[in-house]
C-alpha cells in the first residue's frame, strides 16, 4: 500500500512521462493485461489513456487493471491513469 507521500512522488515522476498505452472499445482483455504486466515489470510506473469509446470509466479501468496485474493505482486524472508495481528484477524507483 502506497502512502500519500509516495503517491505524490510517483505522480510527479509520471507528469513528465508519455502515455504508453490506450484502452479503447476492446476494453480490458487478456492481451492488454499481459502487455500492461510486461510494461510494469520493465518500467514500474506507466501512464495510460482511456478513450471515450471504452465502456469503462477511467477509474473502473484503472482499478480492474491494477487488480489483474497486482499493481497500485497511483492517480486518475481526466482520461489518464497511472499504475505502479515494483519490479521483481529491475528495480528502478526508490520509494521513501
Amino acid at each position: 500500500m502506497l502512502t500519500s507521500k509516495q503517491r505524490a512522488h510517483l505522480r510527479s515522476m509520471a507528469s513528465q512521462m508519455d502515455t504508453i498505452m490506450q484502452i479503447g472499445k476492446g476494453g480490458i482483455g487478456e492481451k492488454l493485461i499481459a502487455t500492461v504486466s510486461d510494461a510494469l515489470e520493465a518500467r514500474e510506473l506507466i501512464k495510460m489513456r482511456v478513450l471515450e469509446n471504452c465502456d469503462l470509466t477511467v477509474r473502473e479501468a484503472a482499478e480492474e487493471l491494477a487488480a489483474a496485474t497486482d499493481a497500485e493505482v497511483v492517480a486518475v486524472i481526466g482520461t489518464k491513469c497511472i499504475l505502479y508495481r515494483e519490479s521483481k528484477t529491475k528495480k528502478k524507483i526508490e520509494l521513501c
